[in-house]
């Protein structure tokens, strides 16, 4: 062999080693990005898993009531020092990042009784009230869907007031023309639009409501339902705004979706075939309206009640109501803003609950004769 042959070997043996050393390298790197992603994957799933776990009550089987105080110019961080010392908390860390996050402030100082089955919505509105969860005197419960006239009625049968004194001082100008300033964003002045029922339809928040005093002010216990409209209302400002839709109409679509919802009906679906209709300037056409033009409630609408002179009477009426006819919870208020995108003008729900969506009136009248007249 030459020198310059024995040369030519040697940097063909060197190059053969840079490329198994390449290869190996590369084969390292990649074991080891394996690795690490398999780690943050583990870190970041392991991670929620804690996070969510942390959010919900520190033992949901313990209803102990536990005395927590909460000295005067406590910290956040000092006040979720002391839940977590108490096990009334889980995480102090996930407690203080949740209160900045949902953006809560105005804790008092005090002696609590604070258990360790309380979600932390629950803490946290005894911290901000001053007041202990479990003197709860009596609550009302709003359900979903309920109109104002039974909403006086709740209340009447829990507080103690006077149905007919509820319900004057729901349609009362005074107590409105508060609330409008209170809360200048949600009850706005269309609420006195034209032939408009009752003004605050659809203003009571469905929920359930805890109080503090035996027969606390009329007023207080009107306003914490529209304060809590006001505060569901509000996460929607911009998608309203992108959509030009006031209030007054989210509330009025939510309304209808809630009245048509069966338990199980996709409301996205629902609120889509309202839209779709008012696209074509279709008549909306649902039975809800109708008795409530009527101001009953029946478990079937006649031929006859589709007659009825009204502004809330969709057979006869172009696009929405003048105002809500109920009052929606959350499902409905997010329909009434995130509809599905569908081509459907058409629903019915049958006997069992179930909803069947069709796009023409064909279907729409052979799903009707399948599921309805013919059972």
């Amino acid at each position: 062999m030459s020198e310059g042959d024995s040369n030519k070997h040697t940097l063909q043996h060197k190059l053969l080693e840079k490329q198994q050393e390449a290869r190996v390298i590369r084969k390292i790197v990649l074991i080891v990005v394996a690795v690490l992603l398999i780690a943050m994957t583990g870190l970041i799933g392991g991670g929620y898993l804690y996070i969510k776990s942390a959010l919900e009550p520190a033992d949901e089987t313990d209803k102990k009531a536990v005395n927590v105080t909460i000295p005067i110019g406590s910290s956040v961080s000092s006040i979720a020092s002391i839940l977590e010392e108490e096990k009334i908390i889980k995480d102090k860390r996930v407690f203080k990042y949740y209160v900045k996050f949902k953006n809560e402030s105005g804790f008092q100082a005090g002696d609590y009784k604070l258990t360790p089955s309380m979600e932390l919505e629950d803490i946290i509105a005894s911290l901000k009230s001053g007041r202990v969860i479990t003197d709860v005197v009596f609550q009302i419960p709003v359900p979903e869907g309920i109109q104002l006239t039974q909403i006086a009625a709740q209340v009447a049968k829990h507080s103690g007031y006077p149905e007919k004194e509820v319900l004057n001082r729901m349609n009362s100008k005074e107590f409105i023309s508060a609330m409008q300033k209170k809360y200048p964003e949600t009850v706005t002045k269309e609420i006195y639009g034209q032939d408009i029922k009752y003004p605050l339809e659809g203003y009571f928040y469905p929920a359930t409501y805890p109080f503090y005093e035996e027969k606390p002010p009329l007023d207080l216990i009107l306003e914490e339902m529209i304060k809590k409209t006001d505060e569901v209302v509000k996460p929607y400002a911009d998608q309203l705004e992108e959509k030009n839709m006031p209030v007054h109409r989210f509330l009025t679509m939510a309304s209808l979706i809630e009245e048509e919802a069966t338990q199980s009906a996709d409301r996205q679906k629902i609120s889509s075939v309202f839209y779709n209709r008012i696209s074509k300037k279709m008549p909306l056409q649902t039975d809800p309206t109708v008795l409530y033009a009527l101001g009953e409630h029946k478990d079937r609408v006649y031929y006859k009640d589709l007659e009825v002179e009204s502004a809330y009477n969709t057979y006869k009426v172009q696009g929405l109501p003048p105002g809500p006819i109920a009052n929606p919870g959350s499902q409905s208020l997010k329909a009434a803003i995130e509809p599905a995108k569908t081509d459907y003008l058409y629903f019915l729900a049958t006997k069992k609950g179930e909803v069947i969506f069709t796009k023409t009136l064909a279907e729409h009248n052979k799903a009707k004769a399948e599921h309805i007249t013919n059972k």
